[in-house]
This record gives C-alpha cells, sequence and structure tokens, in this order.
C-alpha cells in the first residue's frame, strides 16, 4: 500500500506503537489504583505511570525517570481537558479513525491490532489517551495562532537555498494510480501468496496501458480493481517516488505483499506539480518548528494555571 503521510505527532506515535507491540513485556498492574497526581481534579495513577513508562522505553530505546513519565502524563491530561473549554466536533471519532489507520499501516486490523496490545499488557485506552491529547493539541495550536502557519513560496525559497541541496531543483509530479489487490484469503500459507504474485507478475508482463489493462485485471478471479488515487510526489517516501519514477506511464509497479494479499499499481497519470518534495520538506519542517514554539508557550501557560497536586 502507497501511505498517506502523517503529521509528525502522528508519525513518532505509530513508531512508537509498533515497536511497543513487538517488544512489550507484560505488566500487571500492582498498586495500580494509587494516585500518584491529580491535575485539576483528574487522578494519574501509579498503573498509568507504569504502562507510559513502558511504552516510552520501547519506543525511543531510552529509560525515562519516573518524574519525566509523571510530567508526560500531566501535559496530557491538560491537553485533554481543553475540551471543557474548546468545541471541538467529533474528537472521538477522529480518535478511532487514528487508530483503525494505525492498524492498517501496521498490516493489522483493528481487532488484531487491540489483541496484540492486550497480549502484551497494554490497554488501548492508553494508546486512544495519547491519540486524543495529540488530536485535541494539534486542532488548538493550529486554530490560536493560525497565521503564524502562513509560509509564503518566497519564505520557502530563501529557506531552501540556505540549505545548498543538491534536490533544489527537482521537479514534483502527481501520480494518477490504480490499485490492483490479488486477494488472499486471511491465514493462506505462504505459498499462497507466492503463487498470487507469479500471477501479478504475469499481468505485469502484459499490461500495457490502463484502459485495456485495467479490463484484464477484472477478467482474473479473485482480483479487487480499486478507484484510481492521487498521489504528490512530495507526498510519497523516496523509495516510493523511486519506483514510480522508474515506472513507465500505462504499466504496472512490482509486486507487494500486504495483510489482504499481493498488490500492484498501475500508473494512468503523471502531471507535473509545483509542490515538488524539497519544497515540502522545507515547508514541513518551517511548520514543526513554529508548531512546537507555540505548543512550548500554551503548555506552560497551562500549566501555571493548573492545580497539580503530587501524593
Amino acid at each position: 500500500m502507497i501511505p498517506v503521510p502523517l503529521p509528525l505527532a502522528f508519525r513518532r506515535l505509530m513508531i512508537g506503537a509498533a515497536l511497543a507491540i513487538a517488544a512489550l513485556t507484560v505488566m500487571t498492574p500492582s498498586a495500580g489504583a494509587q494516585t500518584v497526581v491529580v491535575v485539576n481534579g483528574d487522578p494519574v495513577t501509579q498503573f498509568d505511570v507504569e504502562q507510559r513508562a513502558k511504552l516510552i522505553q520501547i519506543s525511543t530505546q531510552k529509560t525515562p525517570t519516573r518524574n519525566e513519565v509523571i510530567e508526560e502524563l500531566i501535559n496530557e491530561k491538560l491537553k485533554i481537558q481543553l475540551l471543557k473549554r474548546f468545541m471541538i466536533d467529533g474528537i472521538d471519532k477522529d480518535v478511532d479513525t487514528a487508530y483503525v489507520n494505525m492498524a492498517r499501516r501496521m498490516r493489522a486490523t483493528p481487532k488484531d491490532f487491540t489483541e496484540n496490545l492486550e497480549k502484551q499488557g497494554l490497554k488501548t485506552e492508553t494508546l486512544k489517551s495519547r491519540i486524543k491529547a495529540d488530536l485535541i493539541w494539534g486542532q488548538i495550536i493550529r486554530g490560536r495562532y493560525q497565521s503564524s502557519f502562513q509560509f509564503s513560496d518566497k519564505d520557502v525559497a530563501t529557506r531552501l537555498a540556505s540549505k545548498n541541496r543538491d534536490d533544489a531543483n527537482v521537479v514534483g509530479y502527481d501520480y494518477t494510480l490504480r490499485p490492483i489487490l490479488f486477494v488472499v484469503p486471511r491465514g493462506s500459507p505462504p505459498a499462497a501468496f507466492e503463487a498470487r504474485a507469479k500471477e501479478a507478475e504475469t499481468l505485469r508482463a502484459r499490461f500495457q496501458n490502463c484502459e485495456e489493462g485495467i479490463a484484464l485485471a477484472r477478467g482474473i478471479r479473485f482480483v479487487a480493481v480499486r478507484p484510481q488515487v492521487v498521489k504528490g510526489s512530495a507526498e510519497l517516501p523516496t523509495a516510493l517516488r523511486d519506483v514510480l519514477t522508474k515506472t513507465e506511464l500505462g504499466r504496472l509497479t512490482a509486486p507487494e505483499t500486504t495483510q489482504q494479499g499481493v498488490e500492484v499499481y498501475a500508473l494512468c497519470g503523471k502531471r507535473q506539480s509545483e509542490n515538488a518534495p524539497a519544497k515540502k520538506e522545507v515547508r514541513d519542517e518551517m511548520y514543526t518548528e513554529v508548531f512546537e514554539s507555540h505548543s512550548k508557550k500554551f503548555l506552560k501557560e497551562l500549566r501555571d494555571q493548573a492545580m497539580i497536586e503530587y501524593r
């Protein structure tokens, strides 16, 4: 699957969750109900601290101090409490959507993702709480300091020129793609995926243009031709950009194994775009700098106003 880029906070979150599932050890909430700090009336328990500490350790490969964990959980409480001051519609739905997308990026169904978390001793509520805090915080910072996030083309060009990047003048493209999935039933052995990959390679050899090739694909049993999508080269990871750069117009990309089966992409359109990869990276960098600056100031303001009682 070609992934859709997410904000920096979510990319970090997904990496942390993936590592946590791979390596978390089972934890027992001994004395978990013990309150260690109260934030504007909301308690943070010892079990909350234990879970967050382990997640931080696995996702960053660093062992946080107990105080660092508690301070992070205090900040999270303050962010979620902003719902009492600001109207943010559909936040729980957005959390669920982000959770589902996280599972997909790990090539798991939401059910499997949840079961994996539970098997490793990590409550889904812990992860969803962090997602919720990030969503709330992102919306409020962007709304509160909206004008600060407006970067002109001149600003971007100046920053780009200062970096002396070799790819500063690389042209961007918008790609029109048709995903084609060779379905493999869940639980099938590796041989089933290998067989479908061979079918995909056969189609790839015969696929000369999208109009006739899509019809060929639809004639193959258990093949799903999905609606077309348009992806800008600036949105894609370098590896995927390279794949599409080397793929001729009207041809298929190499087969890729996914949870649902074997997938290829038909390159049905390609047009030049002003949003070149280097420009987007610089714009994202500028956005992150401004976001983190305002985030730090507003969080300090919230903490100064809060009633925080350490136990």
